[in-house]
């Protein structure tokens, strides 16, 4: 079902305040886009906007099956061990399978190669489609980059016996990472109001705004290299975010506590501007 209309809000009196104080050493800390939707990501010094309100390259791929669904980490788990590095300019793909053969290269323009090879992978017809200018965002009524602090992501690899930061950017594939002496673990969970609202935020020149925390799947329960399963993962996470949730959150908006990182879009009108790392983070 689709949400209700949404309504722009503002911030006043004391809460305006606050959030300005909370804001005045947070920054943009690190960009990463994801080419082909559900395969690894690229960390990226800048990005630019385009007028469907994506980051440009982000998910502007994704790997279909003969009905048109989705291959993803959350359907099927062979998706993990693949690897892909792309060429400066996103217009080449080298992929690989984890632990086992050599590297193919395929030039995206021409993607019939492309699809036999990852037709062979997975052991059944696959099209790898294109959507330069909206992408394959999972959340369409927000699709816009996701937000998340450093802190938050260094907190959440701390409950986690063995894991690490750079495993917990991969499990939750967040687009922009926000960090500075304020960024406090959950700092983004300041940014969404109630059901209903956008809270409008600007990065750098770029106008933002956020919808809701982001709901997860299963894939941030698996190792986002080889896909095997933490045992007791979303039972921990849940238990540990509800236990954790800041006083600034708006508790209302968390139906379950397994929801991490903040959806966010971007109109139209924010097309061609860029973000980069070192961008304030600000509230309007």
């Amino acid at each position: 079902m689709r949400p209700g209309p949404l309504t722009v809000i503002g911030l006043e009196g004391s809460r305006a305040a606050a959030y300005a104080t909370a804001c005045m050493r947070v920054h943009l800390g690190r960009i990463a886009v994801f080419p082909i939707k559900a395969l690894d990501g690229v960390v990226v010094n800048a990005a630019g906007l385009t007028p469907g309100g994506i980051l440009e390259h982000d998910r502007v791929y994704a790997i279909t099956d003969a009905r048109g669904n989705y291959v993803n980490g959350k359907g099927n788990v062979r998706v993990h061990p693949l690897r892909c590095r792309f060429d400066a300019a996103f217009g080449e793909v080298s992929l690989s399978v984890q632990g086992g053969g050599s590297e193919a290269q395929f030039v995206l323009a021409e993607p019939e190669p492309l699809n036999r090879w990852l037709s062979d992978y997975f052991e059944f017809p696959v099209t790898l489609r294109r959507e330069a200018e909206r992408g394959f965002p999972d959340d369409r009524d927000a699709p816009g980059p996701t937000v998340i602090s450093r802190a938050t992501l260094q907190e959440v690899a701390s409950w986690y016996p063995g894991l690490t930061l750079e495993s917990v950017r991969g499990r939750f594939r967040a687009n922009l990472e926000l960090d500075g002496e304020d960024a406090a673990p959950f700092w983004e969970d300041r940014l969404f109001g109630a059901a209903g609202e956008l809270v409008p935020f600007q990065i750098g020149t770029v106008q933002c705004f956020a919808h809701n925390p982001c709901q997860r799947c299963v894939v941030p329960t698996r190792d986002p290299e080889t896909g095997e399963a933490t045992a007791g993962f979303q039972k921990e996470f849940m238990a540990r975010r509800s236990a954790t949730l800041p006083a600034w959150a708006n508790r209302s908006r968390f139906n379950h506590f397994y929801r991490l990182a903040i959806n966010t879009s971007i109109p139209r009108s924010e097309a061609g501007k860029r973000l980069a790392a070192g961008d304030a983070v600000t509230p309007m």
